[in-house]
């Protein structure tokens, strides 16, 4: 498994075009997920943008109904050590969302131009 490819986004903007730019050097829909904070607007950019969800089909079984016990920061860092990210830097990564901040992630991709 590579290790998964990401940028941190303030603005829905950028955050729309670098996933546009994605797409448009080849970068497959089902390789593009966004994590975020606040559920309404993760459903907003996803909505937007046609990003994934991070759901049961990426994390797998186990992690899915583990989450339902978790709060919102465990979810996340648990997705995200799923996909590849290490402890630190699913924490690290946690802690920008936490600043209501947007995640873009791109797996299974050796190079990504955002």
């Amino acid at each position: 498994m590579t290790t998964p490819k990401f940028k941190v986004f303030h603005d829905d903007d950028q955050l729309s075009a670098s996933i546009d730019k994605l797409r448009n050097n080849g970068i497959r829909d089902e390789d593009i997920f966004i994590l975020d904070h606040d559920n309404d607007h993760d459903r907003r950019n996803r909505k937007e943008t046609d990003a994934n969800k991070m759901g049961v089909k990426v994390t797998g079984v186990g992690t899915a109904l583990k989450n339902v016990f978790r709060g919102k920061g465990d979810k996340l860092r648990s997705k995200m050590k799923e996909i590849g990210f290490d402890a630190s830097k699913a924490e690290q990564l946690e802690e920008e969302l936490d600043k209501g901040k947007t995640l873009l992630v791109v797996t299974n991709q050796d190079e990504v131009e955002f």
